[in-house]
C-alpha cells in the first residue's frame, strides 16, 4: 500500500481566530523575541474546545476517560464522507441524510460529516451562530452503526441553540465514541469513497478536549 496522498483536514490556530462565544478568545504572544532573547517563543491562552480538536467523554462525564487516557488507536481508522455540502444553515443533519449510506458505513468507521461550512470559517454570524449540527436521530442513528468517531466542520456536533447539542454529546460519548469538531473538509474528499483518517490530540491529562491535527491519507 502506497499512499498517494496526504490532506491536511485542520482549521488554523491563530490569534483572535473563530470560536464558541461562551469562551474567552484564543490568544497567542510573543513570552521572549529573537532579537532581545536570542530566540522566539510564544504563551497561548486557549480553551480546549477551539478550532479542530476533539472531544473525549470526560466533557460531559465526570467519571469519563480524558483525551490522555483515550487510547491513540481510536483516533485512527478507515473513514467514510457523508456529502452535506448545500445543507442550509442551522440544519439537524438527521437520519434521512444519513440513509443513502447504510451499505457503506460500518462498524468501526470513523464518519466525518461534510457540510462545506469549513469554507466559512470567520466571525459571521452564520458560521458562529447558525452553523449545521448533528440531530438526535442521527446521532442514534450512528450509534446504532457502532461507529467509533464522527467528526464535522462546522463550530459543534451539537446545534447552536440552548439544548441542542446535549443528547448528541451524552449519548455518543457516554458509549466512547469520540467527537471531532471544527475541521476543514474540503469537496476533494468526495472523490474518494474510503480512505485512512488521523486525528491527533495532544496528550492533556485531566481534560475532556484538546486540539487536534487531522489527516487523511489517500493510498493506491
Amino acid at each position: 500500500m502506497k499512499i498517494k496522498k496526504l490532506l491536511d483536514l485542520s482549521q488554523t490556530f491563530y490569534h483572535n481566530n473563530p470560536g464558541y462565544m461562551p469562551y474567552e478568545l484564543t490568544s497567542i504572544n510573543y513570552e521572549t523575541l529573537k532579537p532581545k532573547d536570542g530566540y522566539t517563543s510564544e504563551r497561548i491562552y486557549m480553551n480546549t474546545h477551539t478550532s479542530t480538536h476533539v472531544d473525549a467523554p470526560f466533557h460531559h462525564f465526570p467519571q469519563g476517560k480524558t483525551v490522555a487516557q483515550t487510547p491513540v488507536e481510536q483516533y485512527i481508522g478507515e473513514a467514510v464522507v457523508v456529502d452535506l455540502f448545500g445543507i442550509d444553515a442551522h440544519t439537524a443533519i438527521g437520519a434521512e441524510h444519513l440513509k443513502p449510506y447504510e451499505d457503506i458505513i460500518k462498524e468501526g468507521d470513523i464518519v466525518l460529516l461534510c457540510t462545506g461550512w469549513g469554507y466559512k470559517r470567520d466571525w459571521s454570524s452564520e458560521y458562529c451562530d447558525f452553523w449545521p449540527y448533528l440531530g438526535e436521530d442521527g446521532a442514534q442513528w450512528l450509534f446504532d452503526k457502532k461507529v467509533k468517531g464522527i467528526a464535522i466542520d462546522s463550530m459543534s456536533i451539537g446545534g447552536p441553540k440552548a439544548g441542542e447539542g446535549l443528547m448528541q454529546h451524552e449519548l455518543l460519548l457516554g458509549n466512547e465514541i469520540w467527537l471531532g469538531e471544527e475541521l476543514f473538509l474540503p469537496e476533494e474528499l468526495l472523490e474518494y469513497p474510503r480512505w485512512d483518517f488521523v486525528l491527533l490530540p495532544l496528550k492533556m491529562e485531566g481534560c475532556g478536549g484538546a486540539p487536534a491535527r487531522a489527516i487523511a491519507l489517500i493510498t493506491e
